[in-house]
């Protein structure tokens, strides 16, 4: 130190001082704003992905809705099922039978039925004599010894139509497989 001129040590003190409160003051500002910016940055990212989650929300519940739409008459359809086989068993009888006006008025409404059924979604799932078994498509109900080779572990008879509302199944064909 200067012994000398203690004035100049004082001023030295305080500028020394002063510089350090400058600094600390200038830090202290710094954190805040370092802080402020950090916080925007927490609420910028909690809005994100609220902003996000409520998107997905929106996109689900339509989807939900959507599929609700196609799938709402299913039970009545389901019931409705056995109606059409009914009618599908009774043309073939008819069929036999020599008076065509019955057939013909018959014919009519089964006709009718079925295509009200197919205006509300209602498909036939098509599956035929000779076709390869496919368990995700079709019901086996019994399995009969094949009445040629080319019929192992292919479709022998189908027992019951099935059918798809859409693009699920609601009702499996029942079929007879050879082996």
């Amino acid at each position: 130190m200067n012994t000398e001129n203690p004035e100049k040590e004082t001023i030295i003190d305080e500028n020394t001082t002063e510089n350090s409160v400058n600094e600390i003051e200038s830090a202290t500002e710094l954190s805040i704003e370092e802080k402020l910016q950090e916080d925007l940055a927490n609420e910028k990212d909690k809005f994100l992905r609220l902003f996000a989650e409520f998107e997905n929300f929106k996109r689900r519940t339509a989807k939900e809705r959507i599929d609700l739409f196609k799938t709402a008459n299913q039970d009545v359809l389901q019931s409705m099922l056995p109606v059409l086989d009914d009618f599908d068993r009774a043309m073939l009888e008819i069929s036999k039978s020599d008076d065509d006006v019955l057939l013909k008025g018959v014919e009519l409404i089964h006709e009718k039925l079925k295509t009200t059924l197919i205006s509300k979604g209602l498909e036939q799932v098509e599956v035929r004599v000779g076709d390869s078994f496919n368990a995700d498509f079709a019901e086996a109900i019994t399995q009969i010894p094949a009445p040629t080779d080319d019929l192992k572990g292919k479709i022998v008879d189908v027992i019951e139509k099935g059918y798809k509302l859409g693009d699920k199944i609601i009702r499996f064909p029942k079929v007879v497989i050879g082996n």
